[in-house]
Parts: structure tokens; sequence; C-alpha cells
């Protein structure tokens, strides 16, 4: 998350907005951010349900936490792009921005 933090001028030059979803609850995702400095962008809750949005993407692992999942979705709400890795993982920015070019203007 902070280094989509330091490449936020890079989304804006692509119109695109920056989302953080975790399958914490509110509080522990304030203290987190926290925890980081901060985030100049929303971090939302994916807790109640636990992990909905996690399991309807495939990200949710059986034990309840999400693997770390990118998702380009378009301005008219179709899904453009999806990287999925281990939470261990980060995901490649470059080929973010790859997607973010590929779509229409």
């Amino acid at each position: 998350m902070p280094s989509y933090e330091e490449d936020l001028s890079e989304f804006e030059r692509h119109d695109a907005q920056v989302l953080g979803i975790s399958v914490d609850n509110v509080p522990t995702n304030e203290a987190w951010a926290k925890s980081l400095g901060g985030l100049s962008y929303p971090l939302l809750s994916d807790f109640n349900p636990h992990g909905a949005v996690a399991l309807k993407y495939n990200s949710l692992r059986p034990e309840g936490i999400s693997e770390r999942s990118i998702f380009v979705v378009d301005k008219q709400g179709a899904i453009a792009y999806i990287d999925i890795h281990a939470i261990t993982e980060q995901p490649p920015t470059d080929k973010i921005f790859d997607a973010l070019r590929k779509l229409p203007k």
C-alpha cells in the first residue's frame, strides 16, 4: 500500500482512483494506516460480512484472509485487469499502468 501512495501522481495522470480494501475491521484499518504515517486514498473494510467482496473476486483464502489483489475497473464498471498474488508478494505497478493506458479515454 505505501508504494501506491508513492505513485499516486502517476495514477492521477491516468485519471485513476486508488482504493484499498482489507478484510480487517475499520479500527484495525485505521490503526494500520496510522502506523504507515497515513494514506491519502480510501482504505475500505470488507469485514461485515467478513470477506464478502474478496470472496466475490476470488481473493479470499479459506482461513479468512485475502490475497494481495489488483483490479483495474473502467468507468463503466467493467473489470479491465486482474492480478492476484500471495499476500507476501508485491504486484508490479508497471503492469497496472499498462492496463490503465489501455483503457478507453
